[in-house]
């Protein structure tokens, strides 16, 4: 399907404009989205959304709920991507749905990620951390959560401008910024996990924990990588190479956050490290 491409977005040749009230002049997009991605996206998520769900249930790992939120979060994402590649690739409200929640679900998975820390921390030994696991859920989780406000606010105003046919530059550097943030404050909690991890390695050995911490620190990889990605396409601008070729969102968006959940299927932390998270070191 060969791509028309316009200065100020894309069109695609076989899928006429509707030009209902919320459609936009372009494909927000850069492309028209895969059902066969999103649709597989979709039952992908939701199949893990069930099944991490019932190992919360039956460990009683309530914390581990956030987790869940997120995949329900993928699943809702995924679904208004589909309608967005099935019924209307114009629509403004699929894309703003499948953006806002695409981008919100890993801020849930990594609330999770950041509780496994916590977790760690006081099991293992708070001697071995820089930081207390209070601080650590404190000051990450609520770091993702201004970021995260900032992106939506940014991906929503590209798409208002976008509709308008007005210059998008200042939403997408609001975007570029809450980006930037989240890499920064990921790249301390890679550090600090790193860190606490190769101090306690003994101890973890000790613990048999050795094979969940790996999963643990591939997954925190994984995810920190994602967030690069997505800050070097946004700081490419609209229609920029990363953006308007979905390989690259299925290869370092979708395929990242589905191989976390998969290893977290196979080493499920609220089995692995405890039902409940504790502040302090174990007697």
């Amino acid at each position: 399907m060969e791509k028309i491409a316009r200065s100020y977005g894309y069109i695609d040749p076989n899928f006429p404009n509707p030009g209902g009230e919320k459609d936009t002049p372009v494909i927000i997009y850069g492309y028209t989205p895969s059902i066969a991605l999103a649709a597989f996206a979709a039952a992908w998520f939701f199949l893990h959304f069930v099944y991490h769900t019932a190992q919360t249930i039956k460990n009683r790992s309530w914390w581990w709920m956030t987790f869940s939120a997120g995949l329900i979060f993928e699943v809702i994402g995924y679904i208004a991507r589909s309608l967005s590649a099935k019924k209307n690739p114009y629509h403004l409200i699929y894309f703003i749905l499948n953006y806002f929640f695409i981008v919100v679900a890993p801020v849930l998975l990594v609330a999770g990620i950041y509780t496994i820390l916590s977790a760690l921390i006081p099991r293992v030994g708070s001697r071995y951390s820089f930081l207390p696991p209070k601080v650590i859920l404190a000051f990450f989780i609520t770091s993702d959560v201004i970021s995260t406000i900032v992106q939506v606010a940014g991906a929503c105003l590209i798409g208002v401008k976008e509709s308008r046919r007005q210059d998008p530059t200042t939403a997408n550097n609001i975007l570029l910024g809450g980006l930037a943030y989240q890499v920064f404050v990921m790249t301390i909690f890679v550090i600090l996990a790193a860190s606490f991890q190769f101090r306690a390695r003994h101890v973890i050995r000790a613990n048999e924990l050795g094979l969940f911490c790996f999963a643990f620190s591939i997954s925190t990889l994984i995810v920190y990588l994602r967030t690069i990605f997505r800050l070097a396409e946004t700081a490419q601008g609209l229609m920029g190479e990363l953006q308007t070729n979905e390989v690259y969102f299925a290869c370092l968006e979708f395929a990242p956050i589905a191989l976390v959940v998969l290893l977290f299927a196979i080493w499920y932390p609220g089995r692995c490290v405890g039902a409940a998270v504790r502040v302090n070191d174990k007697p």
